[in-house]
């Protein structure tokens, strides 16, 4: 019994290393297309998480401080402030959130010493922050981000008569 020669043709060689170079390169393009997808969606969710952030805590802040005439809006050196106003073991102090140099600011201070706003405690970046009194104790407070992105929620005091 003879056994055939199996001839080898360079055919045999090139097409599978031809395979392989494609299905590499398929790999390698979904895995782009992917991490481009990734990056786009990350990048929209933070955004979108900056205005919700500083929106949400004023409102916290306005929920913790909710007493009958605890909370004002004034107006220091042509910024708008939510002013919180408290006493805090006998001495009245105020709460002001604002924002300055496209930075919201906290800053807590007793009454009667001058307000510099350059020394509240940062809280999170965003471009801007409007407060508008609505009704008596009804307020709309307007964020814009980074991107210009604005949103807005409406918050009241509840503790009013």
């Amino acid at each position: 019994m003879r056994f055939q020669a199996r001839h080898k043709h360079v055919i045999d060689l090139i097409f599978p290393i031809a395979l392989f170079f494609v299905f590499a390169a398929s790999s390698f393009s979904v895995l782009i297309l992917a991490a481009d997808v990734y990056a786009s969606t990350t990048d929209r969710l933070g955004v979108n998480d900056e205005n919700r952030t500083a929106l949400s805590y004023i409102s916290e802040k306005i929920r913790q401080n909710d007493s009958n005439g605890a909370i004002n809006t004034v107006s220091i050196d042509d910024t708008d402030c939510l002013a919180l106003s408290a006493v805090y073991n006998g001495i009245p102090c105020t709460t002001y959130i604002y924002v300055y140099d496209g930075i919201l600011k906290e800053l807590f201070i007793n009454d009667g010493i001058p307000v510099s706003l350059k020394n509240g405690r940062d809280i999170m970046q965003i471009s801007s922050l409007s407060i508008d009194r609505l009704e008596d104790h009804i307020y709309l407070f307007t964020t814009v981000d980074s991107t210009g992105t604005e949103s807005s929620v409406i918050a009241s005091e509840r503790s009013v008569p």
